[in-house]
């Protein structure tokens, strides 16, 4: 028996294949559209998924300005913030936050989904949400993805 076809092969920086992918957040909902973002990123739609190695794509995702809530999130859901000083703490609901900044609300779903370490950190970097429907990454002709084609 050849015990060299049984090696389990590692990705590393140097071996990552890293791709760029555009995905319509229009009508999707917040945690579904967040689940499948924070996968792209980390990789593990990949076939050489390495926990420790940075090895997802570069995802891209417009339109964050239409993103759906279900049930009463719209009023309930709360966002936290606090500035470190005494009496700092302010909460906002979901709808002030869209009306405010929707970026905001997308990037904290996909961060919130993605490892709580230094790695996390630099994977995070690997994502742009943009409001409306342009984008400046033209260059890098990113492929366009449907949610439902992700697993």
């Amino acid at each position: 028996m050849d015990t060299l076809s049984y090696k389990t092969i590692s990705a590393n920086s140097a071996t990552v294949n890293k791709n760029w992918v555009l995905i319509d957040a229009k009508d999707e909902t917040l945690g579904r559209l967040g689940s499948k973002v924070a996968n792209l990123i980390r990789g593990k739609h990949k076939t050489n998924f390495t926990p420790h190695v940075d090895c997802g794509d570069n995802v891209i995702v417009i339109n964050a300005e239409h993103i759906n809530l279900t049930g009463n999130k719209w009023e309930d859901k709360k966002y936290i913030t606090y500035s470190e000083y005494p009496g700092g703490q302010k909460s906002a609901t979901a709808k002030e936050v869209m009306a405010k900044n929707p970026i905001r609300m997308v990037e904290k779903a996909v961060k919130g989904m993605l490892p709580k370490n230094k790695l996390g950190r630099a994977m995070y970097k690997n994502l742009f949400v943009y409001a409306g429907a342009e984008h400046p990454h033209e260059a890098q002709k990113p492929q366009t993805l449907k949610l439902t084609e992700i697993k």
